[in-house]
């Protein structure tokens, strides 16, 4: 998943950009509105984290701005602006979550999940498909109960797969989903991971559509 970071505060955005990167999300941050109006117009984007103290306009004014031209990317509000009024108009101007600083950054991550269920790309911590599970909450994937070691990029892969069992994904809609503006991309860097992928996982597990990308053919059961 992919995450836009509207954040000034350089501190706080390399803190939380490095804490949601290690749990297997991709981030770009912005610094201003504008930026950030600009980076939700190209649709790269799976869920916006926002701040409202921003250089050159009120967040709201960037939530508000992205609503009115029909870009709806679930967003969550991180903000010191802590009333009750203050929650209210947040959600009242179109934001799918409202989270106060300072926070927890469990709770931030949970915050994250629920909306990732809310768009259907994640229907529970656990998706289970045949002998493979994935653990969404600890990051892990297991066969046959057994546990196997993934690199950040391959776990972030074959969610972006398991996920979406049952349907084509493209070559570059996994680039986008795990990779980042400015990362360095070798052209069959998606062929890498899917081959190492596949030494983890059952024979079949993942296929190939000759120049279409890759799908997983079995349905998605959900643990619960």
């Amino acid at each position: 998943m992919r995450i836009l970071l509207v954040e000034d505060d350089t501190s706080l955005c390399d803190a939380l950009s490095k804490s949601l990167r290690s749990e297997g999300y991709a981030v770009n941050s912005v610094e201003t509105g504008a930026e950030a109006l600009q980076a939700i117009a190209t649709d790269e984007f799976t869920m916006v984290i926002l701040d409202l103290g921003l250089p050159d306009m009120d967040g709201l004014e960037v939530l508000a701005k992205a609503r009115k031209r029909k870009h709806l990317i679930p967003t969550l509000i991180l903000t010191a602006r802590d009333s009750m009024t203050d929650k209210i108009t947040g959600l009242d101007t179109g934001a799918d979550d409202y989270l106060a600083k300072p926070f927890d950054m469990q709770e931030l991550l949970a915050r994250l999940r629920v909306m990732e269920r809310r768009q259907g790309t994640a229907h529970s911590s656990m998706i289970s498909i045949g002998a493979v599970k994935l653990d969404l909450a600890s990051h892990q994937i297991s066969v046959e109960e057994q546990v196997k070691e993934l690199s950040r990029r391959e776990f972030m892969l074959i969610k972006a797969l398991m996920e979406n069992a049952g349907r084509i994904q493209s070559k570059a809609q996994l680039e986008t989903k795990l990779y980042e503006w400015g990362d360095e991309l070798v052209s069959n860097a998606i062929e890498v991971h899917i081959h190492n992928l596949r030494k983890k996982l059952p024979k079949d597990f993942i296929k190939t559509i000759r120049g279409v990308g890759y799908s997983i053919n079995n349905r998605v059961s959900v643990a619960e």
